[in-house]
């Protein structure tokens, strides 16, 4: 299997998105947080954006994302 991370500017793009809303979703738990690649790098797994955008563009409700956040966030962690 491939992983690609992408990076901020990027992921910004792909979701329409500022960097402060950006951030901002990952605390209210509407995003998933960013890996570690480096000392002062930092992104995000493609499929992990790929599925929160297609939740938003399916019309999921806010509480329905944040299920789906945890559930990301729970395969990073099997996928170790």
């Amino acid at each position: 299997m491939t992983y690609t991370i992408q990076r901020l500017p990027i992921v910004l793009r792909e979701r329409g998105r500022s960097r402060s809303a950006h951030y901002l979703d990952i605390q209210q738990g509407l995003f998933t947080t960013p890996v570690q690649i480096g000392l002062r790098a930092v992104g995000w797994p493609a499929n992990e954006v790929d599925t929160l955008n297609a939740a938003r563009i399916a019309g999921k409700t806010e509480e329905e994302i944040r299920a789906i956040v945890v559930k990301l966030e729970a395969a990073r962690k099997a996928a170790v």
